[in-house]
């Protein structure tokens, strides 16, 4: 069932306004209605569990009449997208956003919210029970979105829309990911992560290759005296003489973004690919990976070395120190691809982008933060 309408939905505005004045609401498209369209070209795999699967989406839907129940009874604008048809189009003149569903949901709608002047609400339109969070001895898993990112559940909605409505709420600013992707010719700034990005070869089974370093800028005459300003002698004596390559201080130069710098600490990495997570992302995939849990509100990035493949190498110890580290506010990470083939997933599965081999990878924590609601008493 599509939830789009092309128009916002004007009421009679109260005699007292709400802090928001057009609003966004993003909603989920569920798995029953995924599978429902599957089943309609005969693919729908034959051992879904049709009926709890429909419950489910049913607990989606109340959730989403309930809260445009809520949006019209204190008068304010809204307009409806599906989540998989949410496009920049429909940002104009919105100045909250509404993401109802989960953590997917959430992160799906962050994508778009690039700049970081619209604040995002989370609803957990289905949220996890106690019984449902067990995982052994049970026949089936009932585990969905815990909601870590949503501010409100479906059970508390009611009280708590309104008071973002007009004002309050807990908002916060949270640090994201800034990735930009050099090929042979072109530069990509790629979307903001919330949570993490997994840079790995788009087979789990191969080798992902590659050397990690860290970025020092640099200005073009601390490299050579010859680059910046040169005299007219300069430039005669270098119609004769063959002058110096520019140098660095450690011997390796990139650019990006028409900035110059020096890789330092460099090291040549066989392994299953890389992690790296913000502080509102560590308690998920980095969590499970076998890294640490950061304050959520830490402008600190984390990163870590999947399966690194060391083997004997003179200085084992000295490189495992490396695999799992932060890169602090200020700090850049470098990447260069050297496996043919490459991927960076976004927040999950849904968002990547493709590597070749020669690829460089710039990372840093200075994308727009988001504006999200986290939860509050």
């Amino acid at each position: 069932t599509k939830q789009t309408n092309s128009k916002f939905n004007t009421s009679t505005m109260p005699t007292q306004s709400p802090f928001f004045r057009r609003l966004l609401v993003v909603i989920k498209q569920t798995a029953y209605e995924e599978y429902t369209q599957l089943k309609l070209r005969g693919q729908a795999p034959k051992a879904l569990r049709w009926a709890r699967l429909e419950s489910r989406y049913q607990s989606h839907k109340e959730c989403v009449e309930s809260l445009l129940s809520v949006l019209r009874s204190n008068n304010v604008a809204f307009s409806c997208v599906n989540r998989v048809e949410l496009d920049r189009q429909h940002l104009a003149d919105v100045d909250l956003m509404i993401a109802v569903g989960g953590d997917g949901t959430v992160l799906s709608a962050a994508h778009f919210l690039d700049h970081g002047t619209i604040p995002l609400l989370g609803i957990n339109s289905d949220p996890i029970s106690e019984e449902d969070k067990l995982v052994k001895k049970k026949a089936g898993d009932e585990r969905r979105s815990h909601g870590a990112l949503c501010a409100v559940t479906a059970l508390d909605m009611k009280e708590k829309i309104p008071q973002v409505l007009f004002g309050g709420g807990k908002l916060t600013s949270r640090t994201r990911i800034q990735c930009i992707v050099k090929s042979t010719f072109s530069e990509t700034r790629l979307v903001p992560a919330l949570n993490d990005l997994l840079i790995a070869n788009p087979s789990p089974a191969a080798v992902s290759r590659f050397r990690m370093g860290f970025l020092n800028a640099i200005e073009l005459d601390h490299r050579s005296p010859h680059l910046n300003n040169p005299t007219s002698g300069q430039i005669l004596s270098s119609l004769s003489e063959p002058q110096p390559l520019p140098r660095s201080q450690y011997g390796t130069i990139t650019r990006f973004g028409g900035h110059a710098y020096d890789i330092t600490n460099s090291l040549n990495v066989w392994s299953s690919g890389m992690w790296i997570s913000t502080a509102t992302g560590s308690s998920a995939a980095m969590r499970a990976a076998g890294g640490k849990p950061m304050d959520e509100y830490s402008s600190d990035l984390q990163y870590l070395i999947r399966e690194h493949m060391i083997e004997n190498s003179p200085n084992k110890d000295e490189v495992k120190d490396l695999n799992n580290g932060m890169l602090m506010q200020g700090q850049h990470l470098h990447l260069r691809w050297n496996s043919q083939k490459g991927r960076i997933f976004i927040d999950g599965s849904h968002l990547m982008h493709n590597l070749e081999l020669g690829d460089e990878i710039f990372i840093d924590s200075e994308a727009p933060p988001l504006a999200l609601y986290s939860r509050w008493d």
